[in-house]
């Protein structure tokens, strides 16, 4: 698919069938996120792939966000291995866990999978539900699936504010 198409036509999944997505579909889809750049090459991110009912159940409890999605990708990262920027006020885990997330959703949605970017959890009730080791952070879930029937954007999904508000040159 055209990446501008991509973009264009890409939104936040709020109901799913419940059909599995394949596994050539996941594979691209982490296969992307592999990809993705991150400070110094450091590739903190760590995907959990979850499918189990029983994996789906605890991150039900964490969120109701799941909206019957049969797959829901865990990102975190790894808080030791992150580049600190000068000055040292920041560091590089959350912004290269969210290019990671990025290229993940763009990539389902290059490959016929609908998605939803998930952040309302506690993350470390999260971590600890999920039973991540304690230096790894979540930063967000990505349902994954194929939306029900009648599934469509939110009537406010294509408002964009016009680039001359969004974009100054200076």
């Amino acid at each position: 698919m055209d990446f501008a198409q991509v973009i264009k036509d890409r939104y936040s999944c709020k109901k799913y069938d419940g059909t599995p997505i394949s596994v050539e579909q996941l594979d691209s889809i982490l296969a992307a996120g592999r990809l993705a750049p991150t400070a110094k090459n450091l590739q903190e991110q760590h995907i959990y792939v979850v499918q189990s009912p029983e994996g789906l159940a605890k991150i039900d409890k964490l969120t109701p966000c799941r909206y019957g999605a049969p797959t829901v990708l865990a990102v975190a990262f790894n808080k030791e291995n992150v580049f600190t920027y000068p000055g040292g006020k920041h560091q590089s885990g959350v912004e290269d866990a969210t290019i990671v997330a990025t290229h993940l959703m763009l990539a389902a949605a290059n490959v016929g999978v609908d998605s939803c970017w998930i952040n309302f959890f506690d993350p470390d009730a999260a971590a600890k539900e999920l039973g991540l080791p304690e230096n790894e952070e979540i930063l967000m879930f990505l349902d994954l699936g194929h939306a029900a029937e009648g599934g469509k954007p939110l009537p406010n999904h294509a408002s964009r504010k016009a680039l001359t508000e969004t974009v100054s040159y200076l």
